[in-house]
C-alpha cells in the first residue's frame, strides 16, 4: 500500500515544536524546484532561508502541498509559495535543532539511466553521501 509523504506533518510537528519553545522556526529551501516563489534578491546558490515564526509572517499556511505565507522583505510586501518538497530543512535558529530532509525526485528530476553521467563514474549510480546544512546567519 502506497502511503503519501510524511514530509508535510514532521514539518509541521517541528514547526509546533520549535515555536512552543520560544525559538524562531527556520526552512531552508531549494529555489531550483518549480513552483517556489520567494524574492529573488536573497537567494545564494539555489538556496534561500526563510523565517517563518509567528512574528515574521502573516497567514502562515501549511498544507499537504506547500507552505506559504505573506511577508515583507527590504520592506517590501510579497506571498511566498514553497511546494513541501521544495523544503530542504526545518530547524531552531537558536540552536540548530530541526531536520534535514532528503531530496524529493520531482517530474523535472529524472531519474539516472544507465547512459546518464553519474558523480561517481558507475553507470546509473545515485550520488552517495548525506545532505548537508549550511548554517546561514
Amino acid at each position: 500500500m502506497s502511503m503519501s509523504s510524511s514530509r508535510p506533518y514532521i514539518m509541521r510537528a517541528l514547526y509546533e515544536w520549535i515555536v512552543d519553545n520560544n525559538c524562531t522556526p527556520y526552512v531552508l529551501v531549494n529555489t531550483a524546484q518549480a513552483g517556489v516563489v520567494v524574492p529573488q534578491e536573497f537567494i545564494k546558490d539555489d538556496q534561500i532561508v526563510l523565517n517563518i515564526s509567528p512574528v515574521a509572517v502573516r497567514d502562515l499556511l501549511m498544507s499537504n502541498e506547500q507552505i506559504e505565507f505573506n511577508g515583507r522583505f527590504g520592506g517590501s510586501p510579497m506571498h511566498v509559495y514553497v511546494p513541501t518538497g521544495a523544503v530542504m530543512a526545518i530547524y531552531a535558529k537558536e540552536n540548530g535543532q530541526g531536520m534535514v530532509f532528503e531530496v524529493e525526485q520531482t517530474p523535472t528530476d529524472p531519474e539516472p539511466t544507465p547512459t546518464s553521467p553519474s558523480t561517481d563514474g558507475q553507470p546509473g549510480s545515485r550520488p552517495s553521501g548525506k545532505p548537508s546544512l549550511k548554517v546561514v546567519k
